[in-house]
């Protein structure tokens, strides 16, 4: 197992942990280093706040890719510093010597290895496993057939509520309750429309920012307007869409994004199942945020990538609960080209959404980043005529991540732009809706470097409705030799 920090950093729960694991070994912390012979079990102990240090291990010999890390402190937090401070130890070459596990670690080293044969040998029993699979298989279109009745009523409801407002106008919402939007919301719950649901609890955050915020309320009627007309739609085609699965008896997730806007997730077997995955994929981060979704109480992390296998863009999404943080493992900006047997894909045409259930992790090679800006679009025009086709799509965000190619950029009057070789031009502006702290346009001003030709810059294209120009907002310069992040 050729260790990386990279590797280290993926496997962390939080930046946090991987940080003090760091400390761990840079002050000493660790003795009794040992390894097996072929260095798939790693073992030490690690100094702590009692008279006893903590007994620590890292384990690949199942999973190179996801190592099984055991240590004997109380840390709710997996892997603990302790583990993460191990593998800093391995990454830093300390000396291992090398032996025999201790007892207790080979005991539950061969548990472990005997469950997981047990698992193997249940799966492989295949015709009584095939029985049992059809009669839940009859159980489950009963059940799935039953909730896309109930979903269809609940789009009733929610149609119901969306022409009243629509027929009222936008204008009539400085009267409207949030409280009766909140209850609709939590009501459509029952209906298993999450999506729909996110929609009403919008409405409910955008009518109190009209009540609370007057000098700016034309903005938030705008956004008001947004939301129901893409509610509208969404509406009427998912309507059609449950109908006809229910006609042709089709229980089964489908290659749709109306799936997920109506609050489908998505497993990986279903995304297999549907063929929306590619083998051997390599990506290479442009950029990474953090956001908070009001509407929804969760953290956004959100990942751009470029797979360099093919050149198109993707993104990562890592979703938080503001209840669960301690639950969910956080991401974290990655500097290293991640290489992937299978990456899955959610349906979608541009930079659609990926996951994927292993991967290793190397330092990009020279040659690697000079080509990265070679995956740019054509020209400025092309961007725009795709922006504009997404943006007339009422399911799809009203903003398309876009990499641009670099002929000049710099200030044209009092604004930021960049052109490309035949002379097109875009304006570099923030989204207001991202907030200040995704402000990037002012970080061009602090390069390390003057921007050549040839370049590539990375961002989000987007429509200011304030004076109705499409705009860029920019996340990344991308050179020969480097990706200068904006942001994070």
């Amino acid at each position: 197992m050729q260790m990386t920090e990279q590797f280290i950093l993926m496997h962390a729960p939080n930046p946090a942990a991987a940080e003090n694991g760091r400390k761990l070994s840079k002050k000493g912390s660790f003795g009794a280093l040992g390894r097996t012979e072929d260095g798939n079990t790693c073992w030490g102990e690690c100094a702590g706040s009692g008279s006893r240090p903590y007994r620590v291990s890292v384990d690949f010999a199942l999973n190179p890719e996801q190592p099984t890390c055991r240590c004997s402190c109380p840390s709710r937090q997996f892997p603990c510093k302790h583990a993460l401070g191990l593998m800093f130890e391995i990454l830093a070459g300390k000396a291992f010597a090398v032996g025999d596990m201790p007892a207790d670690l080979a005991e539950k080293q061969a548990k472990q290895a005997a469950k997981a044969a047990k698992k193997n040998e249940a799966e492989g029993e295949g015709e009584s496993q095939a029985k049992k699979t059809k009669k839940t298989g009859a159980k489950n279109t009963a059940a799935q057939k039953k909730k896309l009745e109930k979903q269809l009523e609940g789009l009733d409801v929610a149609e119901k509520m969306t022409d009243e407002l629509l027929a009222a106008g936008v204008s009539s919402l400085a009267g409207t309750s949030a409280q009766s939007m909140e209850k609709l919301a939590k009501e459509l719950g029952n209906y298993y429309l999450t999506g729909p649901q996110t929609s009403f609890e919008r409405m409910a955050l955008t009518v109190r920012k009209i009540q609370q915020d007057k000098d700016n309320a034309e903005r938030y009627y705008a956004e008001a307007l947004r939301i129901l007309i893409a509610l509208r739609a969404t509406v009427k085609k998912s309507r059609e869409f449950l109908q006809n699965k229910l006609t042709m008896e089709n229980y089964s997730a489908e290659d749709s994004v109306l799936y997920e806007v109506l609050g489908g997730v998505w497993r990986l077997e279903e995304l297999k199942a549907i063929g929306s995955f590619r083998e051997n994929a390599g990506l290479v981060q442009l950029s990474f945020d953090v956001s908070f979704d009001e509407a929804k109480k969760e953290y956004v992390e959100r990942g751009f990538w470029l797979d360099i296998s093919c050149g198109e863009l993707v993104q990562t999404l890592n979703l938080r609960p503001a209840k669960a943080l301690k639950y969910v493992k956080a991401e974290d900006s990655c500097f290293e080209l991640l290489e992937i047997a299978t990456l899955y894909q959610y349906p979608g045409d541009h930079c659609p959404r990926v996951r994927w259930d292993g991967f290793t992790s190397r330092p990009l090679a020279d040659i690697e980043k000079e080509t990265l800006k070679s995956f740019a679009s054509q020209g400025i025009a092309d961007v725009v005529k795709a922006a504009k086709g997404q943006f007339k799509n009422t399911l799809l965000p009203k903003f398309m991540p876009a990499l641009v190619p670099i002929a000049s950029l710099g200030r044209v009057g009092d604004t930021m732009a960049v052109e490309d070789s035949a002379g097109a031009r875009l304006e570099l502006r923030d989204r207001r809706e991202d907030g200040d702290d995704h402000a990037c346009v002012r970080g061009l001003h602090a390069l390390p470097v003057v921007p050549q030709t040839g370049d590539a810059l990375f961002g989000l294209v987007f429509y200011d409705e304030a004076d109705r120009h499409i705009c860029l907002h920019p996340y990344s310069l991308i050179t020969a030799t480097d990706i200068i992040r904006l942001q994070y």
